[in-house]
């Protein structure tokens, strides 16, 4: 299990991001983009820190029982995926699971809600985690006009949005239509 007295989890997309994260005052270390020729030296580096490894991303690793057994042999303290199978397989081997879902609108809160209630991930990471850092981006780097839809639910979300510099919202609350 993750240890969240300090909530920030280190993400890394690289092995020389992961030796630095490792290194890094983080408890725990999500290792985006694994290779197993060099999975093994890095978790042997991993000391207390909880070493989860996005599973679907893994280069080399069989998405099977097998590739989990492997991965957790090679140190690995829990798993990341998108996949329903692979949750369960490494929940059944004891691997801590992380479930990722993209959230793009409401039907896919409720889809994600449905499948975390199936597969009973030890936790579920929502992506994206922040809308108007991404608007504030998109507004910053191109000459677009920017609506922000999907998730909008509260006036202080259509707020958030303008705020990060979006020209519009998009909602299908209906109460936030009259504003």
């Amino acid at each position: 299990m993750l240890d969240l007295a300090n909530p920030v989890i280190a993400a890394a997309r690289s092995d020389g991001e992961t030796l630095a994260a490792l290194k890094s005052s983080v408890p725990a270390v999500f290792m985006l983009k694994a290779d197993i020729l060099t999975f093994g030296a890095i978790a042997a580096q991993k000391g207390e820190k909880r070493l989860y490894v996005h599973v679907d991303m893994a280069e080399g690793v069989g998405k099977d029982k097998k590739g989990l057994e492997w991965l957790k042999n090679a140190g690995a303290d829990g798993v990341i995926s998108t996949k329903n199978h692979m949750i369960q397989l490494a929940k059944e081997m004891g691997l801590g699971t992380v479930q990722r879902f993209f959230i793009i609108d409401s039907h896919s809160v409720a889809t994600a809600l449905d499948i975390v209630e199936s597969t009973r991930p030890d936790y579920a990471e929502l992506m994206p985690g922040i809308l108007p850092k991404a608007v504030k981006s998109f507004v910053e780097k191109t000459k677009t006009k920017i609506i922000a839809g999907g998730l909008i639910e509260s006036k202080a979300d259509v707020f958030a949005a303008l705020s990060a510099g979006a020209d519009g919202v998009s909602t299908g609350k209906s109460e936030l239509w009259n504003m």
